[in-house]
């Protein structure tokens, strides 16, 4: 009898024991809480940037901006010595000659060019723009020197380039400027070679009095109602 009653009191306290441990076991295999100002939401992946946009092709020059160009070459190299008077002459001769051949072509068709006039005009100006960059690198510069014969070719070349490259003088009249100027360089040229290098006073005061014909020309072909038409304004 007393066994018996032993045996159910400790019973009672070995279950408790039992749920107290599994209870226990349960707390620890919980996933710890979320702390305070964290999202439990795992974090969205970030998006792939698009890639660029390729840019934009230029558009490809029109016949006026491609003479435009072509005339700011060549006044830079005329300011620079980069091109002699007989290149100059040479390269406006021929950029003078496409101007009239377009010039035609728009009063043959309404004011405009046609495809087939337009691919032509632009290899034309292909084959100018290699001899403008052939004679401005051949290594025959002007080269005046510092006296005032020479200071003189200079300033009449730094008129000429200047009236080229603003549009005051057309093509045309670039080319007869620098025949002129060339005409006088090799008329002081041959001066100097056959008298040591040298001008004598004679020789100067005709140089002179063919520069101050020369100047006078520049100034009414630049002031005349004569223009090289320009793409766009310039300042």
């Amino acid at each position: 009898m007393k066994l018996t009653w032993m045996k159910w009191s400790v019973l009672p306290v070995a279950m408790l024991m039992a749920g107290s441990v599994a209870m226990a076991q349960d707390q620890s295999q919980q996933p710890p809480p979320a702390q305070s100002g964290s999202s439990a939401t795992p974090a969205t992946p970030a998006a792939t940037p698009a890639p660029a946009a390729a840019p934009a092709e230029k558009p490809k020059p029109t016949v006026a901006q491609r003479k435009e160009n072509q005339q700011d070459r060549i006044a830079q190299g005329v300011k620079s010595g980069q091109l002699a008077a007989g290149e100059t002459a040479n390269l406006e001769t021929k950029e003078a000659a496409i101007n009239g051949e377009t010039k035609a072509d728009r009063a043959a068709n309404g004011g405009k060019l046609t495809p087939a006039e337009k691919k032509q005009v632009n290899g034309q100006q292909n084959q100018l723009s290699k001899q403008i960059y052939k004679d401005k690198h051949n290594g025959n510069t002007a080269n005046y020197g510092n006296s005032k014969v020479g200071k003189r070719q200079e300033n009449q070349q730094d008129r000429i380039a200047q009236g080229t490259k603003s549009g005051q003088l057309t093509a045309g009249e670039t080319a007869k400027l620098e025949n002129q100027q060339k005409g006088i360089n090799h008329q002081v040229a041959a001066d100097r070679k056959a008298n040591g290098g040298k001008l004598t006073t004679g020789e100067k005061h005709q140089v002179n009095k063919e520069q101050n014909a020369a100047s006078k020309n520049i100034y009414n072909k630049k002031h005349n109602a004569k223009t090289q038409p320009q793409a766009q304004p310039k300042p």
